[in-house]
């Protein structure tokens, strides 16, 4: 019997030793600590490939969801809820819903608040059920302990290294992660040193100005002018006009200098609205205007009284007195008389204009730009006042000019639908900034086709409202511009289940603001991309990365940034290199989340109060970089130092890709 149980034991023996403990994960634990007052825990999970944890949250039946426990002291307080970083979430067959896990490239962070100035342990037990592709082994725990020390008792910030070696569970000593104050944002603040970007690694041609964006708004202009000269109120006052000062000056010569001075007052009025805007406003405001709520929803409720009055509902019009009495002064002769004559014109057009105008002031005065509106009353003015000058020196043109009628009107009703599209922009820049979840960017698109498909079905003439003359037929342009509206219809309707829509990039919210956002990893990052909307955090997922960072001053209304999000990250180069190469941070200055109070600070540039996030990486742009437009991109090491020259809005895919590259050379060779 003996014999036989030896026999029995040297045949399971070479099972036993075969059947190895299977133990895929280990678990890192560091302490970043700024202040005496102020720590964040580091938890990260280090697994072997292709395992994974899972989240904390788990919406339905089945995977154990992560739960992290810290034992309660009087020596701190938690501060806010346990972040999960670098998170993947998936439509998972197995589960038969969207799962959300954490593969090792992901971590944990508690921040937490010091109430004592000693030194003191802290505990946590986490709860964890970790799996591959075929199987999930059964649920386990762990213990992790945090040191906190004063920070009076460290060195430059840093912790030393005293975290314990938790044997099989945490990781050794030496690989225990330490994170230095040199990553926050208050120590970027110094001097930027561009004779280190002299390597050998060439330097992408200087930053791109933003002269395009000026450039759009006086073209913008330009057609605001024809597009009031087209209206009922302007255009029949052209041959009126005209033949008036032909008639009144005597001599032709005279009627042309005459005609001359009244387009050259009528842009002197304009342009100084125009001057009158930035100067009341100042640049500051100009930028506030692009996402402040106040702003933005009185220019909704603007645009949409404008398009109501547009489709014929009522008329706004300035005060007959003022009228009046400008009628009278132009009576007077010389150079007074024709400038209260185009005084006069302003006035009576208001109705008309005033919508064109009011469009176009808000574009430009979003534009963050000195220049904006001035420029845009500019081309505005000239287009308008031109055709005076032009029909006074060449009288005989006018017989080619069209008969005024009910095509007048047609102007107007089109411009009404254009009103009420763009009303709905307004409202979006809101509802991102503050991120209230109303208008998500299939909502929006849906808007725009109800709008335009609309507005083709009235130029084909099926849709009559109550201003519009009896016709027999339509003509040729508007048959033209009817189609072609629809067209346009019909190419935004992709656009509900994802399509690009590059024609209107920057008009809709970003592609990642969206209701189905089923099997999405960053529901809130361009592209699907793993991005980060905190530098401190960013900059902690670089280290333990060994990878370069890309810092995107960015907005949730800035258009630019949408354009080059939509036509410039699209490309397979650098979607690539954004995805493999570079952590990405972006940091939307126009977040209106508001700092935890003992956050709040008064910034050393403006004296204004920083109370949201927003706030702060606007006031770290400008502190740093010395500008305040986006977008803004700026490459640097994960230690915090500069790759390449900071960039802003660059179309050119070619140019982009070399400055990705530029930085990529530079942080090869520093490493």
């Amino acid at each position: 019997m003996k014999r036989f149980s030896i026999f029995i034991l040297l045949l399971i023996i070479p099972f036993l030793s075969a059947a190895q403990i299977i133990n895929p994960i280990k678990w890192k634990s560091s302490v970043e600590q700024k202040s005496d007052s102020k720590a964040t825990l580091i938890i990260q999970p280090v697994m072997e490939k292709g395992w994974h944890i899972f989240s904390q949250v788990i919406n339905g039946e089945g995977p154990i969801p992560t739960e992290i426990v810290f034992t309660p002291s009087p020596d701190y307080v938690l501060d806010g809820k346990i972040k999960e970083t670098a998170t993947i979430s998936e439509d998972d067959p197995t589960w038969g819903f969207v799962v959300t896990y954490l593969t090792n490239d992901s971590y944990f962070s508690q921040k937490i608040k010091i109430k004592n100035n000693t030194s003191f342990k802290i505990n946590a037990s986490i709860n964890y059920q970790i799996c591959n592709d075929q199987m999930c082994l059964p649920p386990d725990d762990a213990e992790l302990e945090f040191i906190i020390n004063p920070t009076n008792n460290t060195t430059n910030g840093v912790i030393p290294a005293e975290q314990p070696d938790l044997t099989e569970v945490a990781t050794p000593q030496e690989d225990t992660l330490i994170i230095s104050n040199e990553d926050s944002v208050e120590l970027a603040a110094t001097p930027i040193d561009y004779t280190e970007l002299e390597d050998g690694c060439g330097e992408t041609q200087g930053a791109v100005k933003d002269y395009t964006s000026l450039w759009a708004i006086f073209i913008g202009g330009i057609l605001g002018g024809l597009l009031a000269l087209l209206t009922p109120c302007v255009f029949p006052m052209i041959p009126l006009t005209v033949s008036f000062f032909t008639k009144r000056s005597g001599n032709r010569k005279k009627g042309i200098r005459n005609a001359l001075i009244y387009a050259f007052f009528i842009m002197f009025i304009y342009v100084g609205l125009g001057l009158l805007v930035t100067i009341t406003l100042g640049s500051d405001a100009l930028n506030e205007l692009a996402s402040n709520a106040f702003f933005n929803l009185s220019f909704f409720f603007i645009f949409l009284i404008f398009a109501i009055s547009f489709f014929g509902a009522f008329e706004i019009v300035l005060p007959s007195s003022w009228v009046n009495k400008a009628d009278r002064a132009s009576d007077t002769g010389g150079l007074v008389g024709i400038f209260f004559m185009a005084f006069t014109l302003t006035l009576v057009s208001f109705s008309c204009t005033g919508p064109i105008i009011g469009t176009l002031l808000v574009e430009a005065a979003q534009g963050r730009s000195y220049l904006g509106p001035l420029i845009g009353m500019s081309g505005f003015a000239l287009s308008l006042a031109l055709p005076f000058a032009l029909f006074a020196a060449f009288p005989g043109w006018m017989n080619s000019l069209p008969k005024s009628g009910g095509w007048l009107n047609t102007v107007k009703i089109s411009l009404g639908f254009l009103e009420l599209a763009l009303a709905f922009k307004f409202l979006s820049n809101v509802d991102l900034t503050y991120h209230w979840g109303i208008l998500y960017r299939e909502i929006f698109i849906a808007i725009w086709i109800v709008i335009f498909g609309l507005l083709g079905v009235y130029l084909l003439g099926w849709l009559k409202l109550a201003h519009d003359s009896e016709s027999q037929g339509i003509g040729t342009s508007r048959l033209l511009i009817g189609i072609l509206t629809l067209v346009f219809t019909v190419y935004l309707i992709p656009g509900l289940w994802g399509a690009p829509l590059k024609l209107i990039s920057g008009f809709p919210p970003p592609e990642f603001y969206k209701e189905w956002n089923t099997g999405l990893t960053n529901a809130n990052c361009p592209h699907n991309l793993n991005c980060f909307h905190d530098y401190d955090e960013g900059m902690r997922y670089a280290k333990i990365q060994g990878k370069p960072v890309l810092i995107d001053f960015t907005g949730w209304s800035c258009v630019n940034c949408r354009k080059m999000e939509d036509n410039v990250w699209s490309d397979n180069q650098i979607l690539k290199k954004l995805r493999e190469d570079y952590v990405l941070i972006s940091l939307h200055v126009d977040d209106r989340e508001p700092l935890p109070t003992d956050e709040q600070y008064v910034s050393k540039i403006t004296g204004k109060k920083i109370k949201t996030l927003g706030n702060k990486w606007s006031e770290m742009q400008a502190s740093l970089y010395k500008t305040n437009s986006q977008p803004y991109y700026v490459p640097l090491d994960n230690n915090g130092k500069l790759l390449a020259r900071p960039r802003g809005y660059t179309p050119e895919i070619n140019i982009y890709n070399q400055f990705l590259e530029e930085g990529l050379c530079r942080y090869k060779k520093r490493k």
